[in-house]
C-alpha cells in the first residue's frame, strides 16, 4: 500500500508528496485545525499507509496555516460523541489511534508547529520524534477547566518527554505558556523565528532522508523499545548488529573512506 498521492484529501487531513517527505496537514483553518472524529480516523488511516510506503524517509506533520497545529479536539462534537463514559471511550480508541499511528511509524517524524499547540494537538506533537516551533507559538493541555482527563497513552508520553513533575505541573495549573517555556521544559526541540519554522523543518527533513533509512528506522525501534521498558530478548539484542549486512552500511563505509556523499537506498 502506498501513501495518498500530493495533494490528496482524506477526512480533512492531507497528505503531500516530495520525494521521500510525505508531509501531513490537519486541514481544517476555519476551525484551526480542531481535530473532529472524522479527522483523528482519517489520521490514523493516513499514519499507517505512509508507515508501509518503504519510499518514504521522514514524515512532517503540521496544521494547515500558520496561526495554529491546533487547539485539539472539536469541543463542537463533544455532545454527540464524547456525552458519557461510554462514547468517550469510542471516542479515544479512535483518537488513540491517530496517536500511535504516529508514534509507531517506522518513519522519522517531525512536529512543524506554528501558533498555538494545545490539548490534542500538543498530545499528537508529543507522538512525534522531533519538535520544532516559531517563537510566537504557545502551549499547554488544560483539559481540566473542562473537567477532562489526559488518559495514560497521552501522559506516558508527556512525563517521557518532561518528566513526572513537570508534566504533573502543565495538567494541574493548565497554563498556556510561551515557546520559550516549552524548550526549558523540553516540550520542543527547536525554537526559531516565526518565517523560518518551514524552512527548519525542512533542513532537517532533507538531513534526515540524506541518512541511511534502514538505520533511522531501527533507532526509532530501538529507542520506542527503550522508552516502553522491560528486558530485551537476544534476538532484539542481535538486531543492533544487523546493519553490518545490509548494502546501505557498504556504501556508507566505502564513501567514508572516499570521501564521498554517500546515496543510500534501503536495502
Amino acid at each position: 500500500m502506498t501513501a495518498p498521492a500530493t495533494g490528496e484529501r482524506d477526512g480533512r487531513i492531507s497528505v503531500r508528496r516530495e520525494g521521500a517527505v510525505a508531509t501531513v496537514v490537519l486541514d481544517r483553518p476555519d476551525k484551526l485545525n480542531a481535530l473532529n472524529q472524522a479527522m483523528w480516523a482519517a489520521l490514523a488511516t493516513v499514519m499507517r499507509q505512509i508507515g508501509e510506503d518503504a519510499a518514504i524517509r521522514c514524515v512532517i506533520l503540521r496544521g494547515a496555516g500558520e496561526k495554529a497545529m491546533g487547539p485539539g479536539a472539536d469541543i463542537g462534537e463533544f455532545s454527540d460523541t464524547r456525552s458519557s463514559a461510554e462514547q468517550a471511550t469510542r471516542y479515544g480508541a479512535v483518537m488513540h489511534a491517530a496517536m500511535h499511528g504516529i508514534r509507531d511509524c517506522p518513519h522519522p517524524v517531525i512536529a512543524q508547529i506554528h501558533g498555538l499547540c494545545v490539548g490534542g494537538a500538543l498530545e499528537l506533537a508529543l507522538m512525534c520524534d522531533i519538535r520544532i516551533c516559531g517563537r510566537s507559538s504557545r502551549f499547554g493541555i488544560p483539559v481540566n477547566r473542562l473537567g477532562l482527563v489526559m488518559a495514560y497513552p497521552e501522559i506516558e508520553a508527556l512525563i517521557g518527554l518532561v518528566g513526572r513533575s513537570t508534566a504533573l505541573e502543565i495538567l494541574y495549573e493548565a497554563r498556556v505558556f510561551d515557546a520559550a517555556e516549552a524548550k526549558d521544559k523540553g516540550l520542543v526541540n527547536r525554537v526559531v523565528d516565526d518565517d523560518q519554522v518551514a524552512a527548519e523543518v525542512a533542513a532537517a527533513a532533507q538531513r534526515i532522508v540524506d541518512g541511511a533509512p534502514l538505520v533511522n528506522r531501527w533507532h526509532k525501534k530501538f529507542a520506542n523499545k527503550i522508552a516502553g521498558g522491560g528486558p530485551r530478548t537476544p534476538e532484539e539484542e542481535a538486531e543492533g548488529f544487523a546493519c553490518f549486512d545490509t548494502e546501505d552500511f557498504r556504501v556508507g563505509y566505502q564513501a567514508f573512506l572516499e570521501k564521498e556523499k554517500p546515496i543510500f537506498k534501503g536495502e
